[in-house]
Formats: C-alpha cells, structure tokens, sequence
C-alpha cells in the first residue's frame, strides 16, 4: 500500500529498531493515551512485539500492524493497524501512532486512507471503526477528517494509563455502496 509520500509495509524485524527509537522519542506524548508503551521501551520487548505482530500478520490473527514509512528516505514514522473485530462481518477497528516529530504533517490521514482502501477493497469489510479516549483530540481529528461519523460516546468506560477515568468515542465508516 503506497501514496504518493508514504508506504505501508507487513511488520519486520528489520523495523524493529526504528520502531524502538520511534517510541523512545515519543514515548512521553504516547503514553498519556496507549497503556503499552511503558512496557515496549527495551530491545528485548520490541523484538518480541516485532516478532509477534510477523507471527500474527502470517495468520491473519488479532491484529495486521504495518509499519508507516516515508517514501522519500524510507524512515520509520510509525505504526497502523487493522484489529480484527469479526471475520464474518467482516468488521475492523484501525489504531495508529506517530513518532512525535512527524505529527501535523498528515502522514497519519494518509496512512487511514490507504488501510481503509485495503480494507474495503480487498478485505471486503463492511464496517472500519476508529476508537480513542474522548480527550484525545488529535486521533478524533484524523478520524473526523477522513470522514469517519461518531456514532456513540461511552461513557466512563476506559481509565487513561494516568489512572484518570475516561471515556471512549467511536467512530464509524461502512463499506461503499456499488451503484
């Protein structure tokens, strides 16, 4: 999958390292959102999570992460992924993350478009979901701006890694109907 600025690749261990550095160097502005990220911050742990997003992608498991690189050098800028809510839907929800540095640049926009290109496309999903914490006002801006429609806020439903209680807005897209 590839735009004109960006590409989404299958996980590899060759990412591994990137992938590390991307998540130390963003790892303060991560974790106020994603739970994971105290727990991916050493070698031996992002070696582990590479091999098991390779092991899950192989058997079309849990979830199909991809990694986002830039066309231009081929840098690591982050990480989007398909969780699989429901094969016989089939239903997805797309999570993504940005190094800190390359926020702001629509790199995260792109990378929705193409996944949910793949998704209706070629894996016939009738329904993609974005999910994010209702404070979360830039994940809510990407969903909002690739046209997903909220469809529902639950409320108090989630504690932030802080511990603080919180809830959870879902956003929604269905598959494009054939004229």
């Amino acid at each position: 999958m590839q735009s004109e600025r960006i590409k989404l690749v299958p996980p590899s261990m060759d990412l591994a390292q990137p992938m590390l550095e991307a998540i130390r160097a963003s790892q303060h502005e991560l974790s106020v959102y994603l739970p994971w990220v105290p727990h991916a911050l050493t070698e031996a742990e992002s070696i582990k999570n590479m091999q098991e997003a390779i092991d899950k992608y192989e058997r079309f498991d849990g979830e199909l992460r991809l990694s986002i690189l830039r066309n231009s050098d081929a840098k690591f800028l982050g990480a989007i992924g398909l969780i699989i809510r429901d094969k016989s839907v089939p239903f997805f929800e797309i999570g993504y993350w940005l190094n800190t540095k390359e926020t702001g640049k629509g790199y995260i926009t792109e990378a929705v478009s193409l996944i949910e290109d793949y998704a209706f496309n070629e894996l016939k999903a009738q329904r993609l979901e974005i999910r994010a914490a209702e404070t979360n006002r830039n994940s809510r801006a990407v969903a909002e701006r690739c046209s997903y429609h909220l469809d529902a806020t639950l409320v108090n439903d989630r504690r932030l890694p802080s511990g603080e209680l919180s809830s959870t807005v879902i956003y929604s897209k269905l598959a494009r109907q054939k004229i």
